[in-house]
Order: structure tokens, then C-alpha cells, then sequence
């Protein structure tokens, strides 16, 4: 040990000495110094009860949380939203009274917003990550805010842990290092230690992490809610957004060019469809379960880490939203906006998900800090657009001018106004569920079977995707410096997929643990089981689910697909013309690409407008490549590294190349100048013309477009490899 080092040592032990403070042999404390017992669950009524008001160290520790950062959203802070409007198929008063659920004539007024959850404002679109799906009904019974994400399951079982899940996730405190990424030591330790996020992980390392588009992605509610219809009678409802567009995503590596290229990718995407006219649309699904049927499945419906499978409970579509005009201000609504899963209408109601219990606190307490106050209501973008009338009065930032002398109830001097709104006339009434439990730290039996559902999602899998997945964790894991946390978490893969496990330790060069072992950390209640904190065997009530795997989404067409022309001076104008005029007729948008700006001149003497130049894009910002054909322009194309490149990516990528006339020559590396359609075996996703009309190629090309990507391309490559 070098000297400097030494007395570094020194110093470092000398300081801790003098506050206190020890690396080992430390209880966990609040903020008062009260040592605590367990920090692994919120204080509930019974291990499946509601939270506890009375819960005070989880209030202190998520109001702490709450108020880390000023004035941006602690997560979800990169985020991207539009206005619109939802619309039910029919009326749904069988399953609910909730007003903007009864008519199907009615259009609710929606503000949706999509957003990354790590990153800070400044980060990419594309980094691996949860997206954010929250959407503001804003319902003549009031506001209505479904909160929830791009996947239908969370990492923790219980709000007690998000502080500790985000403190992971977040960049290393001492360096600040990495931002909106989760490849490093911290987040890692803290997962492979948290055997329920197990199923959350292999969401976020599958392509479901890196949408092709904020309108390619699916939304869920995560949670379990109660829908209850106007005899106060109660179901079980798990809530689902469906793009109209299908579920698609990209891979890694182009995930990684684009934040180089444009970072702002998704929300430029989602911004300019809607300028377009090109209006994203989803419906919104629900599955039900009848309150008989609650303890009836292998896991806990209030269990957030658990989904509930369509081949159990299929999802019904019952409406659609339509989002149609961008904001006009992004500060003033998609920075403003407030949402709140505790913002209800009569209808719909809470179950005792502990994750969900934790939120109704942390929302308002968040806003409180990030919007200035109690005040945050009146915000426009955030103001019902029913009436609102209350006692609450002053406060920063308030708005509204009340008149009268009382502010209080009950009273006699105002009229006994505002007065409290009977259950038949749309007040809010709570579903009197029945308690009868101790008061308790800790959660029920099935909430340990961690690793079912994460086997359930891997095994549903592609083969592709399959192969995503595995190189996800190997980028990730490969990125953690500390041996011991990747030897834990793939030993926590080995109770998923012992295959999985084995082929992500390959590529780390580390061995299988023979036996997963968790440490029982000094977090853990002093008085716990210690095989509670250990894996149990995973139960199997389903073997496979197609409706988790992208592959098994219908094709929904090229709408809004943006496909790139890639010519130069002496293209075949005609070809080109043909090309574009069949891709925008089946909806696509077609973009002409050159080495240079400005405007280009055909073969024939027609002058073409070049939408971009090679130096400001790429091929990974498209969906689709066509390549006409012009002696001239070919040859100029052939010399040009940049489109040799943007070509070569597109072929990397698994993205459908087509090519006509001379411009086949272009492709010919990835081929031998051998013509395949995209069915084709040999060169899947890969449309020339030699013998063939350009009517024939653009037909031809929009199907193979409509699979979105070709990966047996892909396999074929590593294979060979």
C-alpha cells in the first residue's frame, strides 16, 4: 500500500470515527434516530389490508424522497404529451358507474404524457427504460388520472421500497455517473438483493424497454383497481392501453446511434405525427375479475410484480383515445401537468395494492414541492372542467377570488353550502370493503413466489427476442464492476431459465452458482424468517403467453411508417415518383435522402427536393430503405461512405431494403446480385426488381415493411458469425 493511500485510510477512518459513524455494525434508523425493525413493509391493516395513515416512518422516508429534487420531477422528468379525446365503445354501466364510460356519443377531453423514468430533462428519448403512459380524463364528474406505464408490472412489491429502488437506479451519488442508465453497480446490487423485481428485469432487458415510438407501445395500469356499478356492486379491473399501430421496437445498437443522431427521437415522432395529422390512437382494454374469483390464480392480484395472463382473463376492447393537437406551451402543460392515481371518479376505486397505497401520498406530497404549493389544481392544463367548490382557501399561487364570509362546515351563515353530494347523484363513496386483520409489517403467502411470472415472460419469448434479452443483461451486468453482484443476479436468472443464466454468465466469462444464497441484509426486520427472503419454487398455472411476445402482434400496415429514398443527381425520376406515390398511399411517410441539401435533378431533367442530406441523418431514424435506380445517381451513391453506411445499417438493423434498376448494385454485397422477395429464406426483408414492374417491387415492399423487422436476418448473421 502506497504511502498516500495509507494515510487517505487514515483520514477517512479518523472522520468516521469522530461523527460516529462505522462501515459495519450499523441499524437502520429514521431520521429521529429510532432504530427500525422493517424496512421491507408498509404498516397495514393484515398482510393484505390498506396502508396505515399511522405508518410513520414510511411518510418520513417517501416525504424525504419526495423532496430531493427542485423543480423537476424526481422520475419521469424527460417526458412528452398531447391533447385529445377518448371515446367508449359502448356503455359499460354493467361494470361501473363512472360517467365517461356510459355514452358512447360522448368524447371525454384526454391530455396524455409519455416519459422516461430515470433520466433527467436532458437525456435521451432512447435509453433503456420504463416509459411513463399517464392519462388525464378530464370527465364531467371530475378528473380522472390513470397513472401507469409502457409494462405491466413494477420492480417492489411495496411503496416502503421505492425511495430505495430510485436511489439505485438514479447515477452514483459520488460521481453522479451514469445518467438515465441502470448499467452500473448500484442498481444491480440492489435487484440481484430484491428477488421480486426478478420479473420486472426481464421486461426491462427485453425490446419492450426501447420503443420504436411512444405510439408503438402499449400502456398498463399496473395495479389492480375496483370498478363498481350503480348497485354498489364490485369487481376486480387491471386496465390496458393498445396502439392501433401494433407494438414495435428497436434493437440495442440502433437504440444507441439514434441518442447520437437525435435524442429527442420520440418526442420529435410523437409531436410531428400529430402535425401530420397522422393522430395516434390506442383502445383502451379491461380485464375483469369478479370478487369470488380474487384468491382464485397462483399469484396475488394485488401484487404489483404480477400480471394477470389474457389466456386466463382475455382483455375486452371498450373504447378508444385519440390524441389530436400538441400542446401549445410545453411548460405550461407537459410540465405542468399533475397526475394522481388517488384522482378518482365514482366508479372506480382503490384496491389495498401496498405499492398503490404508497402512491396516493407520494403524488400530492411530490406536488406540493415541484408546483409551489396546494395550488397545483388550478394550473390550467390540471383544472377539472367540473365544478369545483370547497373550503380550501389562500396558499401559495392561489387563484381563484372566493366570495362570501365562510369557509368552513358544517355552517348555517352560507346556506350549509358547499354541501356534501349523495352516492345518487355522483359523491364519491368509498367500497365499504370489510377489514378484519391485526395491524401488521408484511405481506401475504403468494407475494414470494418471485420467479413464475419472470418464466412465464421469458419463455413466451422469440427466439430474437430471447436472443435481446440475453444481450442485454451481458451489456449491463458487463458493466458492473463488483464480481459478487453478477454472480448473484445470474444465480437469481438461474431460478427464471437455467439457460438464461448460463448464457448470460458465458458471455460475463463467470460459472452458474451451483445454489442462489441471498444475504440476509441488515434491511431485513431483526425478528424475519430468513427463508422468507429466500427463492421459492416457481408455480406454473400457465406455460407460455403469445400475447407477451411482440412477434404474435398482428401486422397493422405502414401507416405513419417513414421510409427513406436514397438517391443523388441522375436518378430515375419515374422509379422514384412511382415508389413514393404507392408508399403515401398506403399512409407511409417517404423522405428523399441525398449527399447534398437543396434540390436534385433526374435523368430526365426533373428537379426533386432533397428532405435530408447523409451528414444530418441516418438509417437508423427510418423504418424502411428504397434505392432507385439512374446510372448517375448509383454511381455517386457507390462512392459516398455515408450511404454505403446508411445502407449497411439498414441491413444490420433487419429492416426492409428494397431496390430497383441500378440501384440493385448497391445491395448486392448483402446478396450476390440474387433477387429475393421478403418471404425469402435466404435474404428475408430484401425486395429487387430485376423482372419486375416498380408497381410489383412497391407492393412487395410495403408487405415486407408491414413486419416491421426481418430477424431471421438477424440469427442468420450471428450464426454465420
Amino acid at each position: 500500500m502506497s504511502k498516500k493511500k495509507k494515510q487517505d485510510d487514515d483520514v477517512k477512518s479518523a472522520d468516521l470515527a469522530r461523527f460516529g459513524q462505522d462501515s459495519t455494525g450499523q441499524y437502520l434508523t429514521t431520521d429521529q434516530g429510532l432504530r427500525i425493525n422493517d424496512d421491507q413493509n408498509s404498516l397495514k391493516a393484515g398482510v393484505r389490508g390498506s396502508t396505515l395513515l399511522e405508518d410513520f416512518i414510511q411518510l418520513e422516508k417517501i416525504t424525504h424522497f419526495d423532496h430531493e429534487r427542485i423543480p423537476e420531477r424526481v422520475v419521469h422528468a424527460r417526458g412528452a404529451g398531447a391533447h385529445g379525446y377518448f371515446q367508449v365503445y359502448e356503455s359499460q354501466a354493467r361494470l361501473t358507474k363512472a360517467g365517461f364510460l356510459q355514452d358512447p356519443s360522448l368524447k371525454t377531453p384526454v391530455f396524455a404524457r409519455f416519459s422516461t423514468v430515470a433520466g433527467s430533462r436532458g437525456s435521451s428519448d432512447l435509453a433503456r427504460d420504463v416509459r411513463g403512459f399517464a392519462v388525464k380524463f378530464y370527465t364531467k364528474e371530475g378528473n380522472y388520472d390513470l397513472v401507469g406505464n409502457n409494462m405491466p408490472v413494477f420492480f417492489i412489491q411495496d411503496a416502503v421500497k421505492f425511495p430505495d429502488l430510485i436511489h439505485a437506479v438514479k447515477p452514483e451519488p459520488h460521481h453522479e455517473i451514469p445518467q438515465a442508465a441502470t448499467a452500473h453497480d448500484t442498481f444491480w446490487d440492489f435487484i440481484s438483493l430484491m428477488p421480486e423485481s426478478t420479473h420486472m428485469v426481464l421486461w426491462i432487458m427485453s425490446d419492450r424497454a426501447i420503443p420504436r415510438s411512444l405510439r408503438m407501445m402499449e400502456g398498463f395500469g399496473v395495479h389492480t383497481f375496483r370498478f363498481i356499478n350503480a348497485e354498489g356492486k364490485s369487481r376486480f379491473v387491471k386496465f390496458h392501453w393498445k396502439p392501433l399501430l401494433g407494438v414495435h421496437s428497436v434493437v440495442w445498437s440502433e437504440a444507441l446511434e439514434i441518442s447520437g443522431k437525435d435524442p429527442d427521437f420520440q418526442r420529435r415522432d410523437l409531436w410531428e405525427s400529430i402535425e401530420n395529422g397522422d393522430f395516434p390512437e390506442w383502445e383502451f382494454g379491461i380485464q375483469i375479475v369478479e370478487e369470488e374469483d380474487e384468491n382464485k390464480f397462483d399469484f396475488d392480484l394485488l401484487d404489483p410484480t404480477k400480471l394477470i395472463p389474457e389466456e386466463l382473463v382475455p382483455v375486452q376492447r371498450i373504447g378508444k383515445m385519440v390524441l389530436n393537437r400538441n400542446p401549445q406551451n410545453y411548460f405550461a402543460e407537459t410540465e405542468q401537468v399533475a397526475f394522481h392515481p388517488g384522482h378518482l371518479v365514482p366508479g372506480i376505486d382503490f384496491t389495498n395494492d401496498p405499492l398503490l397505497q404508497g402512491r396516493l401520498f407520494s403524488y400530492t406530497d411530490t406536488q406540493l414541492t415541484r408546483l409551489g404549493g396546494p395550488n397545483f389544481h388550478e394550473i390550467p392544463i390540471n383544472r377539472s372542467v367540473a365544478p369545483v367548490n370547497n373550503n380550501q382557501r389562500e396558499g401559495h399561487m392561489r387563484q381563484t377570488i372566493n366570495t362570501g364570509r365562510v369557509s368552513y362546515s358544517p355552517n348555517t351563515l352560507g346556506g350549509g353550502c358547499p354541501m356534501q353530494a349523495a352516492a345518487d347523484i355522483s359523491g364519491f363513496v368509498s367500497y365499504p370493503e370489510k377489514i378484519d386483520a391485526q395491524k401488521v409489517r408484511g405481506k401475504s403467502e403468494k407475494f414470494f413466489d418471485h420467479f413464475s411470472q419472470a418464466s412465464l415472460f421469458f419463455n413466451s419469448q422469440a427466439d430474437w427476442e430471447q436472443e435481446h434479452i440475453v444481450k442485454a443483461f451481458q451489456f449491463e451486468l458487463g458493466k458492473v464492476e463488483a464480481p459478487s453482484v453478477c454472480e448473484r443476479m445470474v444465480g437469481m436468472l438461474a431460478q427464471v431459465d437455467k439457460t438464461l443464466a448460463g448464457r448470460v454468465a458465458a458471455g460475463l466469462g463467470i460459472a452458474v452458482p451451483a445454489k442462489l444464497q441471498l444475504p440476509l441484509n441488515r434491511s431485513v426486520p431483526a425478528d424475519a424468517n430468513p427463508e422468507d427472503y429466500q427463492p421459492k419454487p416457481a408455480r406454473k398455472s400457465v406455460g407460455t403467453s403469445p400475447a407477451l411476445s411482440m412477434s404474435s402482434k398482428p401486422s397493422e400496415g405502414i401507416r405513419t411508417r417513414k421510409i427513406a429514398i436514397l438517391a443523388a443527381d441522375g436518378v430515375d425520376e419515374t422509379a422514384l415518383a412511382a415508389m413514393k406515390k404507392a408508399l403515401t398511399a398506403a399512409g407511409a411517410n417517404c423522405r428523399v435522402v441525398a449527399p447534398r441539401g437543396g434540390m436534385l435533378r433526374g435523368a430526365g431533367g426533373t428537379e426533386i427536393k432533397v428532405d435530408h442530406s447523409l451528414a444530418t441523418t441516418g438509417s437508423v431514424l427510418f423504418d424502411a430503405v428504397y434505392i432507385p435506380g439512374g446510372t448517375r445517381s448509383v454511381a455517386t451513391l457507390g462512392r459516398e461512405a455515408d450511404a454505403l453506411h446508411f445502407i449497411s445499417q439498414a441491413y444490420k438493423h433487419c429492416k426492409t431494403i428494397a431496390a430497383s434498376g441500378e440501384g440493385r448494385g448497391l445491395v448486392s454485397p448483402f446478396t450476390g446480385n440474387q433477387g429475393r422477395n421478403g418471404d425469402g429464406e435466404q435474404f428475408p426483408g430484401i425486395i429487387l426488381g430485376p423482372d419486375r414492374s416498380i408497381e410489383k417491387i412497391a407492393e412487395d415492399f410495403i408487405g415486407a415493411i408491414s413486419r416491421h423487422r426481418h430477424w431471421k436476418r438477424e440469427m442468420k448473421s450471428e450464426a454465420s458469425g
